[in-house]
Order: structure tokens, then sequence, then C-alpha cells
């Protein structure tokens, strides 16, 4: 073969290899300023101006899609399901929990990597801390959260409002999720509130009770 034809089957075999090895890149969770990426099967939350999983970037994103830079080209992607490899449904993952001291729930979980033991309170619209608990989490609430009021059985209070890189309870993983740190030793047990339950899914059988992964 002569040597030209020889150097266009190279490169022709080159740009079908680059083809087959393109980033496979979903958007499986958003928030306002960030987006949690599935990059190759590297999960990950990514803020607006980081880099993630694969060299992506976030450019922007909310609660309606998000702008990724993937191989230096920006394109718009909405939220999408995860699927395990051959595109076959994830299976899910399930937790039970047996009623505790006092009638309630107590579970051991994690926030970014650090162990917390949180009391399970469907009536709190979110996680919720004492400044104690943040500073044992490595929370820098007063830098990254927004301040706000809080009214609490003992009168108002301050608070802020963060976003948890992780939260993991058992096999269960949830990204980005809201909490809010209360100034003082209010509430004296970390909360697991609706931020967390209501995107893993939960019910009361019998005294017990069951998480589940939604997908």
């Amino acid at each position: 073969m002569p040597p030209l034809k020889v150097l266009l089957l190279s490169l022709s075999l080159l740009l079908v290899s680059g083809v087959m090895a393109a980033t496979q890149v979903r958007v499986v969770g958003l928030f306002p300023g960030a987006a949690v990426l599935n990059v190759d099967r590297q999960r990950k939350l990514v803020k607006v101006g980081q880099i993630g999983p694969g060299g992506v970037v976030v450019v922007s994103a909310d609660s309606r899609g998000a702008v990724l830079r993937v191989d230096g080209v920006e394109r718009s992607y909405s939220l999408s399901r995860e699927y395990s490899e051959g595109f076959a449904e994830a299976q899910k993952k399930r937790l039970s929990v047996a009623k505790g001291i006092g009638g309630h729930y107590w579970v051991t979980g994690s926030v970014n990597s650090h162990s917390v033991q949180f009391l399970v309170d469907t009536g709190a619209s979110s996680i919720a801390l004492n400044d104690g608990h943040a500073r044992r989490l490595g929370i820098d609430y007063r830098v990254i959260g927004a301040p706000l009021q809080v009214s609490t059985a003992s009168g108002t209070t301050r608070g802020w409002r963060v976003t948890l890189d992780r939260v993991k309870i058992g096999e269960l993983e949830v990204l980005g999720v809201e909490a809010v740190v209360l100034e003082g030793g209010s509430p004296t047990e970390a909360l697991l509130g609706m931020s967390f339950l209501s995107r893993v899914g939960w019910k009361v059988e019998q005294d017990v009770l069951v998480l589940e992964s939604k997908y």
C-alpha cells in the first residue's frame, strides 16, 4: 500500500477511536449554582466554575438545566436518570431502621465523609445542625452559608442555610443536600429532615422506618 494511503488509513482509525472513546456525560442532579455530574460512571457535585470528572466544567446551572464545557465545547444539558453499565436500571438500595429509645428513629451516617448520628425528623424541612455539629463536621457555615432568622421553641435565633456536598446513610448517598446550621446548642441532636428524606423516599411499616433509593 502506498505511504499516503497508509497515513490516511491511520488517521481514519484514530478518528474512529476518538469517537468511540468520547466522554459520556449525564447531569443527574440540579441546584442553583451547581450540578451533579455522572462522567464515565464517576459521580460528583460540581459547582459553577469548577472542573469535574473528565475535565468537564460547569458553566452555569439552575433547577432547569446546566451548561457544561466538555472537551472545549459548551452545550446545554437537562436532567437525566442514571443507569448502570449496559443501560440496565440500577438496583434500588434499601435501609430499614427499627424504632429506638423514646419512640424515635436514629441512624448513623456521614456528612462530607465525617461520621454523624442523626435523629430522623419528618417534620423538619431540611437537615438541621447546631454550630457545634457544623464545626465538628468541618462546615464553614459563616463563609459558605446564607444567613437567615429561624423561629424555634425558645424564640428566634440566627441560622445559615448551606448545601452539604454529600450525605450518606447506609448505602444511600445523596449529593447537594440543603441544611440549616443554627447558632447555639439547638437542636441538641443532628436532625435528618426532608431535604434528604424526600430525595430517597421513606415510609413506616409496623414501627420500622424504611428508606429506599428512588432509582
